[in-house]
């Protein structure tokens, strides 16, 4: 069942998540997630610009928020959400534990661990608080417009939850993070925010074509998209 079938219609259509399509887009967004949060530790500069060294993960994240929302619906991203907030924070707690563990006489390494893994805790804080509220404010957004247009506006979808979702997430995650990476000063901070938000945006505006393309597929692939008319 393709895009341009349900063009007409007022209301969502969805799929249900019994298939094997949808776990697989849950475990992408966990680990992406849990990866980014180590990248974050890191303060990355290029020149003027400073980010953390995540950067070029979390969009991803955001876009297979996208594609859960547009496929399955509001109750399934969420669900989604939920689980990958729990399975970070127990990332967390991993790292925390395997810090404090008392290191065998032969290892060398502690100081090395406790610099990479130990400001993790913080930047998950920071990651997990933005990622909640970007990440629901992002699916409601996509879920309440296809209410209104049905099948089509993707593309708009995409992009005005993308703006709302990406900039609520960075600030909430800047506002936390920003003394664990280096961010000292309020003008650094609004950089920060600004381009994260913007580098976020662009990436999945860029890369919309290819998450409409995807999106298209995986929604002839599932057997029973439309089934589900709430999301």
């Amino acid at each position: 069942m393709t895009e341009t079938t349900h063009a007409n219609q007022p209301s969502g259509n969805y799929a249900p998540v019994g298939t094997h399509i949808y776990p697989v887009l849950f475990a992408i967004m966990a680990v992406v997630l849990i990866l980014s949060n180590i990248g974050a530790a890191k303060g990355v500069q290029f020149g003027p610009l400073l980010t953390d060294g995540g950067f070029f993960l979390f969009p991803v994240a955001y876009i297979v928020g996208d594609i859960i929302s547009e496929v399955y619906g509001f109750k399934a991203s969420r669900r989604v959400i939920y689980s990958t907030f729990i399975l970070s924070a127990f990332a967390s707690l991993t790292y925390w534990i395997i810090i404090v563990l008392p290191p065998a006489e032969f290892y060398d390494g502690q100081e090395a661990l406790v610099r990479t893994l130990g400001p993790v805790p913080l930047i998950v804080l920071a990651s997990l608080v933005g990622f909640l509220m970007g990440q629901l404010s992002n699916a409601w957004i996509m879920v309440a417009m296809k209410r209104r247009s049905g099948e089509r506006y993707l593309f708009g979808r995409i992009a005005v939850s993308t703006l709302v979702g990406e900039l609520l997430d960075t600030i909430a995650f800047s506002a936390i993070a920003a003394t664990v990476i280096g961010i000292e000063t309020f003008g650094q901070y609004l950089v920060f925010v600004l381009i994260g938000w913007v580098w976020k945006f662009m990436v999945e505006i860029v890369l919309a074509p290819v998450t409409m393309w995807i999106i298209r597929k995986i929604k002839t692939a599932e057997p029973n998209y439309g089934v589900l008319t709430d999301a």
